[in-house]
């Protein structure tokens, strides 16, 4: 059973959160190349309002310019994960891992789906059927109707099997910023948030330990806080 070390950054900077996971990649390729015995990492944060552009994004995707982007007090960002634009704020859960998924298993789309799989187990909790939709990444509810809304966005990098980046469940967030955006490119399908869907604000102190303990099981580790 692997040991995962983790840490929550509580309301961090984009750019710092971003920093850091950088610092713990190259600290463990570093380590990988020097046959040294690795470690992993599990970061939660919140972020202040920001939207960041994966690298194979559209910035035509951000519906916002420079002088209104000042206005809310949001950031922006072109940054090196995949997938297109979304959107960070206040009463997100940001989640980033940073794996050597050499002590795992190499295969990006398993681990994509391991993490689907964390985000529906705690929706589940919640009396909520989180679900897949086939070409889209990431956490989908009411997917049988004409439009389905996305709860849990994802984006990950991979550098010699080093993830870093992840994932952004939507449980108080205010989503009246996602309509600054065209989220992850797509269109005709929208976007919720556990407190939406409940009627009511959720403990986010609540949803991360529901998190951590799922997490811990499906990816059969054991979190070191």
């Amino acid at each position: 059973m692997n040991t995962v070390f983790f840490k929550n950054l509580g309301l961090v900077d984009f750019r710092c959160a971003w920093d850091k996971q950088e610092q713990l990649l190259q600290s463990i390729i570093k380590d990988k190349r020097s046959g040294i015995t690795t470690k992993n990492y599990l970061i939660f944060c919140q972020h202040p309002h920001v939207y960041t552009l994966g690298k194979s994004g559209d910035k035509k995707n951000l519906l916002l310019s420079e002088k209104e982007l000042s206005e809310k007090n949001a950031e922006f960002y072109k940054i090196n994960r995949g997938g297109d634009i979304t959107y960070h704020g206040p009463g997100q859960l940001v989640v980033y891992p940073v794996f050597d998924l050499d002590n795992f298993f190499t295969d990006i789309h398993k681990y994509l789906r391991y993490l689907e799989d964390v985000v529906i187990s705690v929706l589940g909790e919640y009396g909520l059927i989180g679900e897949r939709i086939g070409g889209a990444t990431g956490v989908w509810l009411n997917s049988q109707n004409k439009e389905p809304s996305k709860i849990c966005a994802m984006g990950v990098r991979a550098s010699r099997w080093v993830t870093m980046h992840g994932l952004a469940f939507n449980v108080n967030v205010d989503l009246n910023y996602f309509q600054n955006i065209i989220p992850c490119g797509i269109t005709n399908k929208g976007v919720t948030s556990l407190n939406k869907e409940l009627g009511r604000d959720v403990s986010l102190k609540e949803i991360e330990n529901l998190f951590c303990g799922f997490f811990e099981e499906k990816f059969n580790i054991l979190l070191n806080k």
